[in-house]
């Protein structure tokens, strides 16, 4: 018998049964200016329903019991079946109910890509491993739209609002879920390097079908009904393929699960090695131009990373915030001791400058046949996905640290520290981004100088904001000296963006504060917390972040 001889006190669990929706001031201002007011009774309860303490559970669930593979059947049979906890699946119902999947392609009403934002952003603070099928089959979408056999069999599917986690052919199916496969042991990020072949069936290959063999190193929820895939040629062209899981013929295709990753997190979600071996597929896009292909498919999870991000430095701030309005220490609370008030407040910061960025760049989307629109879709998401990114993974751990040991212990804010790396090594790491954002610069620079009137517009005439777009012209001029400092000039080129939407659409305080902080100073890579508290309003910035 174990005996507990003292009192617990001062012990407080993460915050639950709040509304992720109506506690984010920020969220509710970025749907109204993109003029989604029409999803915000949906957005407010898919906020109330993922907020109860009973999906922050799930959500634990999800995670610590972590997919197992299946290779055969009890009589030998390969199956290649990968099992996920209830809870999963629960989480993939509880996305696609929404309509979240297919939002930003299923019709035309204004606002659309924000709307979806807006779920993604609410569901990746509670659980975001399911974010990644979710992510991938949006993505898919326009790029099936463009092949009208496909499109005929697989659009209603993937339009659908009901998870059917069946492992059977797609025609028996209710709804459909897309991965996608690009990198292999040798090549990583360099996909020109893949060498799995794809050889035509019949004479140039009947009707686009093809055989697959070779590998891919990563391959993310594997249980997926399809998967777009680039092997290469005869002549060595890379070519986008689409792969289902089962074929036409009502057989499992030969796609051969090697193991599954264990990964730091994002455990919820199976990661795994695949072999193909004669995997049966359909060529996609033009011949030859499958890189371009599946970058474009990339392009959109890019923004969900960026979002996933946002979401993650959100929820960060709530539960530190909740945490140490509560906790008291050394006599106060920690929320009311003037250096845990700056650490606060500079997460606070983060986390809705990130969330405007997000917002920004689908509203760029969605409305991409606009010069200044495309400006920012080409230019700023990959210095986006650099920045945010890279940003969740340090203040992810300052949200952990407050804290303390509690936040180091499995739960809420340990998950969230293990989840953030991911976005910032999917679909590109860090020096990927600069590299992809230096050379959308030099193809298009028309679309670079929109991009610096939108800015200079929304800047207000700041004189902070007007010497950092002047520093981006003068690095952006010395093309043969910008691959050294791309990290430097995605830096600066993602704060300068985020000070700009928070001088037009935040507070004063939270303007200010970013800009004071962020550019003003010098400090870029300062550590968090490092305020100048006597310059900034920090009461009203926390008020901000998390009503009490």
């Amino acid at each position: 018998m174990i005996w507990q001889t003292h009192e617990v006190s001062n012990q407080y669990e993460e915050l639950a049964d709040y509304s992720l929706y109506d506690s984010d001031p920020a969220l509710r201002e970025a749907l109204r200016r993109a003029d989604a007011g029409w999803a915000e009774a949906g957005l407010r309860a898919y906020g109330e329903r993922l907020g109860r303490a009973d999906s922050f559970e799930l959500a634990e669930q999800a995670n610590r019991h972590a997919p197992e593979l299946r290779a055969f059947d009890r009589r030998g049979r390969r199956i290649d079946q990968v099992d996920s906890h209830p809870a999963w699946h629960q989480f993939l119902a509880l996305y696609r109910e929404q309509g979240l999947v297919s939002m930003p392609f299923d019709s035309q009403r204004p606002g659309r890509w924000t709307a979806a934002m807006a779920g993604l952003y609410l569901h990746g603070q509670v659980e975001a491993g399911s974010l990644c099928p979710a992510t991938m089959t949006q993505a898919a979408i326009p790029l099936l739209q463009r092949e009208p056999a496909l499109w005929a069999q697989l659009g209603d599917k993937l339009f659908s609002r009901v998870h059917d986690s069946r492992d059977l052919p797609l025609e028996r199916k209710t709804s459909a879920w897309i991965g996608m496969g690009m990198t292999e042991k040798q090549g990583g990020s360099d996909v020109r390097a893949n060498t799995t072949q794809a050889t035509p069936l019949g004479a140039g290959g009947r009707g686009g079908e093809y055989l697959l063999r070779g590998h891919k190193w990563f391959w993310s929820a594997p249980m997926c009904d399809a998967h777009l895939v680039v092997a290469k040629t005869a002549d060595g062209a890379p070519c986008c393929f689409y792969l289902p899981r089962w074929r036409p013929d009502g057989e499992r295709n030969a796609v051969r699960i090697q193991r599954l990753k264990d990964k730091v997190g994002n455990r919820s979600n199976a990661g795994c090695e695949v072999e193909f071996q004669d995997a049966w597929g359909v060529l996609i896009g033009e011949e030859g131009r499958g890189i371009p292909t599946i970058i474009e498919m990339a392009g959109y999870t890019r923004l969900n990373c960026v979002i996933g991000s946002a979401a993650l430095l959100r929820q960060g701030v709530v539960q530190a915030l909740a945490y140490a309005r509560r906790r008291m220490a050394f006599g106060r609370r920690l929320a009311e001791q003037p250096l845990m008030r700056a650490v606060l407040a500079d997460l606070a910061l983060e986390s809705e400058a990130a969330l405007l960025l997000a917002a920004r760049l689908s509203e760029a989307f969605e409305r991409e046949d606009e010069p200044a629109q495309l400006a920012w879709k080409r230019i700023i998401t990959p210095a986006a996905k650099f920045w945010v990114c890279k940003r969740a993974v340090e203040l992810s751990g300052e949200a952990m640290e407050v804290f303390g040991g509690n936040g180091y212990v499995d739960g809420p804010m340990a998950r969230l520290y293990r989840e953030a790396p991911l976005n910032s090594i999917w679909e590109g790491s860090g020096n990927v981004m600069c590299l992809d954002l230096i050379r959308a610069l030099q193809r298009e620079p028309e679309a670079w100088q929109a991009l610096l009137a939108d800015l200079t517009a929304l800047s207000g005439g700041e004189p902070v904001l007007i010497a950092a777009l002047a520093q981006l012209r003068q690095l952006a001029a010395r093309p043969a000296e910008l691959e050294p400092l791309g990290r430097r000039f995605a830096q600066l080129l993602a704060l300068t963006a985020q000070a700009c939407l928070l001088a037009r659409h935040a507070p004063e305080a939270v303007a200010q504060g970013f800009i004071a902080s962020r550019l003003d100073d010098g400090q870029w890579g300062r550590v968090a917390g490092a305020l100048d508290g006597g310059r900034l309003d920090i009461a009203a910035i926390l008020q901000r972040a998390l009503p009490d």
